[in-house]
């Protein structure tokens, strides 16, 4: 029979699986024999049955009260107790942390009778109806979907009757009249009373916990951090700890480390006579961790001194959250925090320096996402202005936008902007997401906002609390700004400006390209450390795709091991489009000859130029693929200005020989028409003229002392006999240019066929190159420019989808064409050269699959070019058991 529940003492931090994050965590901190209060998960086995059919799998209430009833005997109180009544914290816990997504309650077990008992024994009448409040408040928005903004109302309007300026300035007797106007409130939406039963508090509470899983905003967050839909969620019985008890009580939430930054040291937040939702919420602004040690030492000695066994635990940054109950301190929750990308770097080789993890495992605690975000610009402080205000920096970079004030705004916006919020909550998500970047009045470096930003690499300046947010419109030091106003934000330094401050390029950037040395600098030290033991450990090497010697240069300075896709179409446009007009338009051999040495000397050119960026590197040069009409102006320009022509009575000319050209050339699927491998086989002596450029561009470059290494790729083959046909062509080319070095000649794998019948086609080529954006067309049955705006956003809120297919590799369908291939290729050819030119090359989930699959070598975009690296080299290596998504 399977179970739903364990107690703390039972379970341990690698059963996040079961016991979800939180779950899993807490049981840790029994086992290590921390101050947690005692407490049972609920499994995610439970959830899913529950999500599956609709109601609690049998069994689970059962043992819910049979822990509950231990619980009870371990405290020596009773749930729901007239005198001294046990109170329960019921909160969700996925494997995968999910700030703020999934629902949390406070003080179950309150009712008109516990109350009343509450504060009798705590001798603490206010604090006993604070808490009875704060429980229909949650119990009614997260249980009955009450809006949240009903409840604020009436907290309003009680501290304006009272003349009160905030929560914790409201007598006991005014907060006993809120609890009846909460309760109306209830009763208003609910159509019943407020539970007095506090079994039915807890049940009810779980499958809260249960149906918030598949809450939209816990659903589009799993959707942006990839977080599998079918996991479910653990929930977390605890006994009650109090942190609004008084002043000797308060709440808090501590790393490790720095988040922001990596720097060592205690960090966090801490709030005075305040539950954690109030913390992480940022609906008041904390002060510093380090003044709890003025504020009530002993208790900061000891969090300390426990902060350390945790990080010595877990290796590596840890997130704690905590409370302190009249002078006593007690562990909430413990996790692998999530840090900036900047700090995850940084941490990695601390780590590193201290003997913790090894440099394998430094790979696994940092992504190629992460490094993407450190090549993104920054502000450029010599010409920025004096700052509006300055907030608390709780995510690092550099955002301009235009302001909005909800998320709903940022969402429907066509430019960028900035959201600007008092405070954010879980709602907020798809806004953020939206966003440039993010401010709020209130909060610190542990508030939703913060919190949601970091893991998001979002930037984020929260607490400043100089705004004055209005309908409409922030007032700041004497400035109003309205929605729609341009504002800049720094989440490095916290500083606001009106206006746009100019960006400079990234450090990490000008670290590639050779501008600035790692010396002295953390960051730039831990890359270049990250980055050299990636290279180390890579089996997969990573090409740049490049059509320009500057590109190839910049890629070389990048990392890059060669050019894995010289797109020559790209050498036809600008002014050279008139030759290629030349040869659609010539009527007969000569003239299609004539037009093709005009375009030798230039391709020739352009290629010595290149092979010179590359010099001892392979460079893979695709003959022209895509069809001549995209050459030529569109059929509806050219036929409004034929038809212009003649209503004046004039001769198009020109004109008129173009339009009957793409008339004759137009196809109502030119993605599957005369393109590629048919164009050249089509049009005599059109890949012979590119081939004869590049090997005459070699036999050049080897002249002058060079080491060219091009190497000849057929686009859109999907039959052998097509290749070999090309191939026979291009080796006769070849053998009549003197001094050229040996060319390779391969091609690239992007019609489902050609994957399919791979050891035919290994016979007659050197290497394959896998085209996945085609590949990914073809096999879906898409059009990549049709279906992205139509539909891809409805599949991926349908889930049909996990992330767009473009984006990365499609692994069950496009990637088992490619395991197949490379296994037949192989087979046919043992030598065989497998690697990949699609855009899936530079992405870090793509590039850990074609590692798996066998393939040589990646490419990629040169900015993309130390992303792959770093990938490469995260794939070989065992997986690390820390996971700080």
């Amino acid at each position: 029979m399977t179970r739903f529940v364990y107690d703390f003492v039972e379970g341990h931090k690698d059963l996040k699986d079961l016991l979800g994050g939180k779950g899993a965590n807490l049981a840790e901190m029994t086992r290590m024999g921390l101050p947690v209060p005692p407490g049972f998960t609920v499994t995610t086995d439970a959830c899913r049955e529950y999500l599956h059919t609709g109601s609690a799998p049998a069994g689970m209430l059962a043992e819910v009260e049979h822990h509950l009833r231990m619980m009870q005997n371990q405290i020596g109180k009773t749930f729901g107790d007239s005198d001294d009544p046990l109170l329960l914290s019921v909160r969700s816990g996925a494997k995968f942390s999910m700030p703020g997504m999934m629902e949390t309650i406070l003080d179950i077990g309150l009712n008109d009778t516990t109350v009343a008992g509450l504060a009798r024994r705590t001798s603490d009448e206010r604090f006993a109806w604070d808490s009875y409040r704060r429980l229909i408040q949650m119990f009614g928005r997260t249980v009955f979907d009450v809006p949240a903004d009903e409840f604020e109302t009436e907290l309003a309007h009680a501290r304006h009757a009272a003349g009160a300026g905030t929560d914790s300035q409201l007598t006991a007797g005014q907060l006993q009249d809120l609890v009846h106007s909460y309760k109306k409130v209830f009763h208003a939406h609910t159509g019943r009373d407020f539970p007095q039963s506090v079994h039915e508090q807890l049940f009810l509470a779980i499958v809260a916990v249960f149906r918030s899983w598949n809450a939209e905003r816990a659903r589009v967050y799993r959707r942006k951090e990839r977080i599998p839909q079918e996991l479910g969620t653990a929930v977390n019985v605890m006994a009650m700890v109090f942190g609004n008890r008084g002043q000797n009580s308060g709440t808090g939430v501590a790393f490790t480390r720095d988040p922001a930054t990596g720097r060592r040291g205690a960090y966090g937040d801490y709030l005075r006579n305040a539950q954690g939702e109030d913390v992480v919420a940022g609906i008041r602004n904390t002060v510093g961790l380090a003044e709890l040690a003025t504020i009530d030492p002993p208790s900061y000695r000891q969090l300390l001194s426990i902060m350390q066994r945790l990080e010595q635990r877990y290796r590596d940054l840890c997130d704690i959250e905590f409370t302190i109950e009249n002078g006593k301190l007690w562990m909430l929750q413990t996790r692998v925090g999530k840090r900036t990308p900047a700090a995850a770097f940084v941490i990695a080789a601390q780590l590193v320096d201290e003997g913790t993890i090894t440099l394998d495992e430094a790979l696994q605690r940092v992504s190629g996402e992460q490094l993407a975000q450190l090549m993104f610009p920054s502000f450029d402080e010599a010409a920025a202005h004096e700052p509006l205000t300055t907030g608390v920096p709780a995510s690092p970079g550099a955002s301009v936008g235009a302001i909005v004030f909800d998320s709903a705004q940022a969402v429907v916006a066509t430019g960028p902007v900035i959201l600007v919020r008092r405070e954010t909550n879980p709602d907020d998500l798809p806004g953020m997401i939206a966003a440039q970047g993010i401010l709020t009045s209130r909060g610190g470096k542990t508030s939703h906002a913060a919190v949601v930003a970091r893991g998001m690499g979002k930037t984020c300046v929260c607490g400043a609390d100089e705004l004055r947010i209005g309908d409409g419109e922030v007032t700041v030091n004497g400035h109003t700004l309205h929605a729609g106003d341009i504002i800049s934000i720094d989440g490095t330094n916290g500083r606001v400006y009106a206006g746009a401050v100019p960006v400079r390029p990234s450090k990490v950037v000008r670290y590639f390209e050779g501008e600035v040395t790692a010396h002295g600098d953390p960051l730039l030290a831990a890359v270049e450390r990250l980055m050299i033991h990636a290279d180390h450990v890579a089996t997969l090497d990573v090409h740049a795709n490049a059509d320009t010697a500057a590109d190839a240069a910049r890629a070389r300075r990048f990392g890059a091991g060669g050019v894995g896709l010289c797109r020559t179409e790209h050498m036809f446009l600008g002014d050279r489009r008139v030759l290629v007009e030349r040869l659609i338009l010539a009527e007969d051999d000569d003239g299609r000859d004539q037009a093709l040495a005009a375009l030798l000397p230039l391709q020739r050119a352009d290629f010595e130029q290149l092979f010179a960026a590359m010099d001892g590197l392979p460079v893979t040069v695709r003959l022209i693929d895509p069809p001549l009409h995209e050459f030529l102006p569109p059929l509806e320009e050219l036929t409004a200005r034929v038809a212009r022509a003649e209503a004046l009575g004039e001769d198009p000319g020109h004109d008129g020989a173009l339009l009957t050209a793409v008339r004759r050339m137009h196809e109502a699927n030119p993605m599957l028409g005369l393109r590629g491998v048919r164009l050249g086989l089509v049009i005599p002596g059109l890949f012979a003229m590119q081939v004869r450029a590049i090997a005459e561009a070699a036999a050049a470059r080897a002249a002058a002392g060079g080491d060219p290494q091009p190497e000849i790729m057929v686009p859109l083959v999907g039959a052998v006999q097509e290749l070999e046909t090309v191939r026979a062509e291009a080796e006769g080319v070849l053998a009549s240019v003197p001094g050229a070095p040996p060319i390779r000649i391969g091609t690239m794998i992007e019609v489902p066929r050609a994957a399919l019948i791979a050891g035919q086609i290994a016979g007659a080529a050197e290497f394959f190159s896998f085209g996945t954006n085609d590949l990914t067309q073809m096999t879906w049955g898409f059009s990549r420019d049709d279906v992205e705006g139509a539909f891809f956003g409805r599949y991926l809120d349908l889930g049909i989808f996990g992330v767009s297919p473009f984006e990365t590799i499609d692994a069950e369908g496009v990637g088992e064409l490619v395991r197949i291939a490379v296994t037949r290729g192989r087979a046919a050819r043992p030598d065989l050269t497998i690697g990949v030119c699609g855009e899936h090359g530079g992405d870090p989930a793509s590039v850990r699959f074609f590692h798996d699959a066998g393939l040589d070598y990646v490419s990629c975009s040169p900015f993309r070019v130390p992303i792959a690296r770093l990938e490469a080299g995260r794939a070989p290596v065992t997986a690390s058991s820390s996971d700080s998504r």
